[in-house]
């Protein structure tokens, strides 16, 4: 069991090439029991993404503030606060902030992804 504010939660940058002023807090993962999924909380600052990349697992998306550009397949999707975006399995993606404050979303991933 873990009951935690999310603020609480150590947040660190996204240190991967072609992310830029991300971070990422995960708020539930393997460390604390959960066999099954991982939750984790990404901040985008103005002008921020993270990289364009693909990957074997599906991912969960829910857009908690902000606004923001979802490119999706060479294609880009505007959104907004309480969006939830699905994302396939080997395609190609990318967040970008596309406004003037943090952008947060909350992404769940199968535990075996990580």
């Amino acid at each position: 069991m873990k009951i935690e504010k999310s603020s609480n939660i150590a947040k660190c940058p996204v240190e991967v090439e072609g992310a830029k002023d991300t971070e990422i807090r995960w708020l539930i993962s393997k460390e604390d029991g959960a066999e099954n999924f991982a939750l984790r909380m990404f901040e985008l600052q103005p002008g921020g993404c993270t990289p364009l990349h693909t990957h074997a697992h599906e991912h969960e998306v829910f857009v908690v503030e902000g606004q923001g550009v979802f490119v999706f397949e060479g294609q880009g999707h505007d959104f907004d606060a309480e969006y939830v975006i699905f994302v396939p399995p080997n395609k190609e993606h990318q967040f970008r902030n596309a406004g003037d404050s943090v952008l947060r979303m909350l992404c769940i991933i199968p535990a075996t992804a990580i």
